[in-house]
């Protein structure tokens, strides 16, 4: 008999369910388990066996991936999205589990994640900069938008140099209003 078990789990912020199937695809256990990796490391090492392991592509992937790769033989993260088992019956978290266990087991997921050493940094980099840019845009807008609230022409970029910020704090006569275009 074969000892090989595969693990699905649907992964939240507080918790995961987690749905275990053997090699004939028996389902052997449901539980839902607390998303600290105290917990889940204590569930995947009371399970005996060759472990293969999936779950859903998500914010907290690559924290999981991380943790549990040394502890199954096989890791697999994946976008259910392509898979058409995902889409059939009542979705919710314990049959999400139990499908991707399923999934897994008959060679149906297929992998999104690229491991640490792939191109994680450079994501990490062009998150960065997007937000920055975002966030830059942003400010700029609103201080912009403080001089045209009060009908005073803000064409170009002068407005946001430091060397003509006593020039443009002095067009704005409310106090109020000068605090909000000082940043």
């Amino acid at each position: 008999m074969s000892q090989e078990k595969y693990i699905g789990m649907d992964v939240h912020a507080a918790t995961i369910s987690a749905a275990v199937r053997n090699a004939e695809g028996k389902l052997l256990m449901e539980c839902v388990l607390e998303s600290k990796a105290a917990t889940i490391l204590e569930f995947i090492q009371g399970l005996r066996g060759t472990l293969a392991l999936t779950f859903e592509e998500g914010t907290m992937a690559t924290w999981l991936h991380d943790l549990l790769k040394p502890h199954v033989s096989r890791l697999v993260v994946c976008d259910p999205r392509k898979n058409a088992l995902m889409r059939d019956g009542n979705p919710n978290d314990r049959v999400d589990a139990s499908n991707l266990a399923e999934l897994l087991r008959t060679n149906q997921v297929r992998a999104v994640y690229h491991e640490k050493h792939g191109t994680r940094a450079l994501k990490e980099l062009g998150r960065s900069y997007l937000t920055l840019t975002k966030d830059s845009t942003r400010v700029m807008n609103r201080i912009k938008s403080v001089y045209r609230s009060w009908a005073i022409p803000c064409a170009g970029t002068s407005v946001y140099s430091r060397h003509h910020r006593a020039e443009w704090l002095a067009k704005l006569v409310e106090p109020g209003v000068r605090s909000r275009a000082f940043i």
